[in-house]
């Protein structure tokens, strides 16, 4: 049992020495990196050597002593370091302006100025498509809320009807003509025509699908729980996913 215990107690020694091994070979790799770092800031000035052992700053920095002082030791926290960014949001009294005029008397028409601001810079660059006369038709299907959107695994292929076939494909988009996979299709009012899209096309048609909704909404009076100045946001909220949509970023369901 002595024997065992010493056996054991030499093992748990040498462990301990590896283990402490380790840990000063990852403290000197920390304090290179941090050196590394400091030395390699945009903010710090670039030296070179001189013969005589001295050094000079590359032409086009300035010393910026503040600057030093903060970066000497490899001690020194970089958080100390970082600037604090947090999220703003400022309305645009013109745009906030017209939305209250849009409110008090809300209508659906697009050459009201509130509407016709949104239709120029996110609207129309939305739903403009390679195939604009199909385009155009969606974007009156969205205005009268009588576009559907359903995924295509709802009707087996074998059930597609032939009309829906030459309106793209499975494979081939039919509102920009290319190739790609079609999980959804729509159908625009009483057509028995299905255009199949892809998912970026897909979500720029949603994202403007939800705007109308939610304006519709506020014209019927159903929007109680909100302030004017939470619509508002709202509204922005809204025109910022379109405006995201539009620039190419959209989210896929998998």
């Amino acid at each position: 049992m002595v024997r065992e215990a010493n056996v054991k107690q030499a093992t748990a020694e040498k462990q301990l020495k590896e283990a402490q091994g380790k840990i000063d070979v990852l403290q000197a790799e920390v304090a290179a990196l941090k050196t590394l770092v400091l030395s390699s800031s945009p903010t710090s000035p670039t030296q070179e050597p001189l013969p005589g052992g001295k050094t000079h700053f590359k032409k086009g920095h300035t010393r910026n002593k503040s600057t030093s002082s903060a970066m000497s030791g490899s001690h020194q926290d970089l958080s100390v370091i970082q600037p604090i960014v947090k999220d703003c949001k400022e309305a645009d009294l013109s745009l906030y302006n017209e939305f209250r005029s849009w409110k008090d008397e809300p209508i659906m028409d697009r050459t009201c100025p509130f509407l016709d601001k949104i239709y120029q810079e996110d609207i129309f660059p939305c739903l403009t498509f390679s195939k604009s006369e199909l385009a155009s038709a969606v974007l009156e299907a969205v205005e009268n809320n009588t576009l559907s959107i359903e995924p295509v695994g709802l009707q087996p292929i074998r059930f597609v009807k032939a009309s829906a076939v030459e309106c793209g494909g499975p494979k081939k988009c039919a509102l920009t003509g290319q190739s790609k996979p079609c999980k959804h299709r729509i159908k625009l009012g009483d057509s028995s025509n299905y255009y199949y899209i892809s998912p970026f096309c897909r979500y720029r048609i949603t994202s403007v699908c939800n705007f109308f909704t939610y304006i519709r909404y506020i014209q019927q009076g159903l929007v109680k729980q909100q302030d004017v100045d939470q619509m508002f946001w709202e509204v922005m909220q809204l025109r910022k996913e379109m405006s995201l949509a539009k620039l190419g970023y959209f989210k896929e369901e998998l």
